[in-house]
């Protein structure tokens, strides 16, 4: 068994990292905007070079990290530390891995990279905002390791608070939109509103914890999601502590109806910071639903399940169907991760091993897809001379740009779950699995198939066939950077959608023990219980 802190390493590290680029070129004065040369440009080449760098050494300790997990046993967590941190209160610093956390730390760390390498150019040639931006994305990439390996739950409430305020700053410092500010601000109300809520529920539920007959306290890890688990709850008291958890975990989501601060962050923000936000930042809720709902609140999880599912279903149709609508591209793509979120969310509360494995699967496929739909987007855009993002002003960019046309038409496809990409797979286990336990909500739920087949071949169609627009006649294709980052996710999408066994590896055993966890079994096979009648 690995000694080296792999996760205490994956956390600090890309701090250390922002310091270094925070501080790169400090004291050779602020260049003018647009500035191209001497100090500003030494200021924002070196900071590119030091964010870049620190975000590969954070990619080397994640390869670290998969090394030391042992993906049989991927149903327990691994390469733990604990640490007391606050004995008074009960909370300690506790990180630990199973599978499905480490496939999303994963995804975070891989796509900072590509993130950096996206955003070379941007921030308007200012060294110092470009600096900046990068330090916060590194800072933000450490919180989103933390929040998902915590095993403490004071602790992962802190971080899951934390993290808004690299975000906050993001979308309202760094975004691009007129109106960046107001989306700043409403994702964080939103975020707050919710985060205050589940603080109460966390309080309670720590009141819960019995204390020790001899000392008259609690325990000085009573924090700890293990010894959070099994504890005898009334069953009111269970059911309002789930509904704080789970209403602050929907908005992060985001689920319908507590979506309405992500259109607004998805048309002002970069495509950069879309997609740490809605590919990375917004799995932990999801992923909170899978690994602190269920398990800490079984019956409340089994209780609430037809009502969760109903808005499930809802938000895979009404955010497939006003992306048909959009205008902007940015927007539009923020829509379809309301609709794939949906999906996420009703293979989590299946309550079976094939749609809670497909639900986890479909976290890391959603990441690289949608990931790829901003940043192919936002190198179209970068491309106009009026950096439009309305989908109107573009045709014909296949033409001018083939690289640019096919990459983002796979990512498109991956995204309407085309076989032999990404989605596809973990799509089709949601499906089986929901059906074994709500076959009326994957009826109900069908028709976005041929919707998200609409949204996407549409913005193609409007985007990239039929004449070349007049004001994108001289647009160049991608170049080597870009080509690098499209490279990568466009080969992930592809080799996740051939070969997912090696993935799926890593889901299946923490997918059977939250279905154990929540007190529920996979339902029998239709065919072998008629098989078994006839007999």
């Amino acid at each position: 068994m690995s000694t080296f802190p792999w996760l205490t390493a994956l956390v600090a590290w890309p701090l250390v990292a922002a310091l270094a680029t925070a501080l790169t070129g400090v004291g050779r004065g602020r260049p003018a905007a647009g500035a191209a040369t001497g100090g500003g440009a030494f200021s924002a080449g070196a900071a590119r070079t030091v964010a870049l760098v620190g975000a590969l050494v954070e990619a080397a300790l994640v390869v670290g990290a998969f090394l030391a997990f042992d993906t049989g046993a991927a149903g327990t967590h691994q390469l733990t530390e604990t640490y007391a941190w606050i004995p008074a209160l009960g909370a300690s610093y506790a990180v630990g891995v199973d599978g499905v956390a480490l496939l999303l730390v994963a995804l975070s760390v891989g796509l900072v990279p590509l993130v950096i390498l996206a955003a070379w150019h941007e921030q308007g040639g200012d060294a110092v905002r470009l600096r900046r931006y990068l330090a916060t994305v590194l800072v933000l990439l450490s919180f989103m390791v933390l929040v998902f390996t915590a095993r403490d739950v004071f602790l992962f409430y802190v971080v899951f608070e934390a993290m808004l305020i690299p975000a906050y700053f993001l979308i309202g410092g760094f975004g691009q939109g007129a109106q960046r500010r107001y989306a700043a601000v409403k994702f964080l109300m939103f975020s707050l509103g919710g985060g205050l809520i589940m603080l109460a529920a966390v309080v309670a539920l720590y009141l819960q914890v019995p204390v020790d007959a001899a000392t008259g306290l609690r325990p000085e890890d009573a924090f700890l999601t293990d010894n959070l688990t099994g504890l005898a709850l009334d069953p009111t008291a269970e059911r309002l502590m789930f509904a704080a958890f789970f209403l602050a975990f929907a908005i992060k989501a985001p689920m319908f109806p507590v979506h309405t601060w992500l259109p607004d962050v998805t048309q002002n923000a970069t495509p950069g910071t879309s997609t740490l936000l809605i590919c990375v930042l917004d799995k932990v809720g999801t992923f909170g639903m899978l690994t602190l709902c269920l398990p800490l609140f079984p019956e409340a999880s089994r209780w609430a399940a037809p009502f969760v599912v109903v808005l499930a279903v809802i938000s895979i149709l009404y955010g497939a169907i006003l992306a048909i609508g959009q205008s902007d591209v940015l927007r539009l793509i923020g829509y379809t991760s309301v609709s794939h979120f949906g999906f996420i969310i009703l293979g989590i509360f299946t309550f079976t091993s094939v749609g809670v494995s497909g639900s986890s699967f479909m976290m890391l496929n959603h990441g690289i897809s949608t990931g790829a739909l901003f940043l192919l987007a936002g190198f179209a855009i970068a491309r106009h001379p009026r950096h439009s993002q309305l989908v109107s002003d573009y045709g014909g960019m296949r033409t001018v740009a083939p690289v640019l046309g096919g990459t983002f038409l796979v990512a498109g496809l991956s995204a309407l779950a085309l076989p032999g990409l990404a989605t596809f797979v973990s799509e089709i286990m949601v499906f089986l699995g929901a059906y074994g336990r709500w076959p009326a909500a994957v009826l109900v739920a069908v028709p976005a198939v041929v919707l998200a087949a609409t949204y996407v071949l549409l913005t193609y169609q409007r985007m990239f066939t039929g004449p070349v627009g007049a004001e994108i006649t001289g647009a160049k294709d991608l170049g080597g950077r870009e080509k690098t980052v499209a490279g990568v996710l466009v080969a992930a999408l592809v080799v996740l959608g051939l070969v997912p066994g090696p993935a799926l590896d890593y889901v299946r055993e923490p997918a059977s023990v939250s279905v154990e966890l929540v007190g529920a079994t996979d339902p029998e096979p239709v065919l072998g219980a008629a098989e078994g009648s006839e007999q």
